[in-house]
């Protein structure tokens, strides 16, 4: 008898070593697409958090290709899985609001950011910007190297992209009353792929002889458009601007394909999504007017949606891509 209790407290000490001191925490970072520089940035600031906070480990994910029906099935792996909570930057602010509204009845916290969730899929909304300003800067970027006007081109990413969507709308509206000047001559899509948005561009070129700017809110299609330039000969003559990572892009300011980009820093906006995710585990409710602290960024207070707007856009040029493209 004393040798089967002696066996039974030996085991259950065993068992009480190997055992972790504390049940870790995991987040799920869902992106648009693995492989892309923006995504891989914000990766590096979740981490950063995740390091912060304690006791959180990341789960870096997402398809290979950017749609919504890819996302989806990821999003269903992660619910078997049971972790505590998906952070996603949605290809479609609809499709996956099924899959994810069943995340949530099981207990796993939703943050959108980036691109957003349509509100009954998730709990909070981090936008990176304002959508407002982001539409306007991504105009005043062309027109502030085309004192004379012109035609310009947007080269989106999918073309249910919330987030681009959003940025387009906003564009659009701020032309008549600001840069009257500015003929927008038509809206592609290259879907966030190489391949399609460089044929996108091309296509561009080939449609609108006059074309003077192509904008493209999208760290994919304005690679591909300012390659295209470049590729075409086109360096001076057509401007390609929009939304790009420094270590990305410094090659086609260097060259001349474009004067100047806007960006946010996207490792503050991994970092930032990973805080908030957190205090919905913790036990915060997300409620419009609500404020969240999201670490060294600052903090952040949520709209009538439950959404909010993380930092104002940042231009780079040739005065600081040096600098920039040597962080992300």
């Amino acid at each position: 008898m004393k040798l089967i209790k002696l066996l039974a407290t030996t085991t259950a000490v065993a068992v009480l070593l190997a055992a972790p001191a504390y049940a870790q925490t995991r987040i799920a970072l869902v992106v648009k697409s693995l492989g892309n520089g923006f995504f891989d940035a914000a990766n590096k600031g979740a981490q950063e958090a995740a390091a912060e906070l304690g006791g959180i480990e990341v789960i870096y994910t997402g398809p290979t290709a950017a749609t919504a029906e890819a996302q989806i099935e990821v999003v269903n792996s992660l619910i078997a899985q049971q972790v505590d909570a998906i952070a996603i930057s949605a290809n479609d602010p609809d499709a996956l609001v099924p899959a994810l509204q069943k995340a949530m009845e099981r207990g796993i916290k939703v943050v959108s950011f980036d691109s957003g969730v349509a509100p009954e899929g998730r709990q909070i909304h981090l936008n990176p910007s304002d959508n407002a300003l982001i539409g306007e800067t991504i105009i005043k970027l062309a027109a502030d190297y085309l004192p004379e006007g012109g035609q310009v081109a947007i080269l989106s990413a999918a073309s249910t992209a919330t987030n681009q969507n959003a940025w387009i709308e906003a564009a659009k509206a701020a032309l008549p009353e600001k840069f009257a000047n500015i003929e927008l001559v038509a809206t592609v899509y290259g879907d966030d792929d190489s391949v399609k948005s460089t044929d996108e561009a091309k296509g561009l070129i080939a449609a609108y002889p006059d074309l003077k700017a192509i904008i493209a809110p999208t760290t994919v299609g304005v690679v591909a458009a300012a390659q295209v330039v470049t590729d075409q000969g086109l360096i001076g003559k057509i401007n390609v601007t929009g939304l790009a990572l420094p270590s990305e892009f410094k090659q086609f300011i260097d060259n001349g394909a474009s004067q100047a980009v806007a960006l946010w820093n996207p490792i503050d906006l991994g970092y930032s999504a990973v805080y908030l995710a957190n205090d919905l585990i913790k036990g915060e409710e997300a409620a419009p007017g609500k404020t969240f602290s999201i670490g060294r960024v600052g903090e952040v207070t949520l709209d009538d949606t439950n959404a909010a707007a993380m930092a104002v856009p940042f231009q780079f040029d040739k005065t600081n891509i040096e600098e920039f493209s040597k962080i992300y």
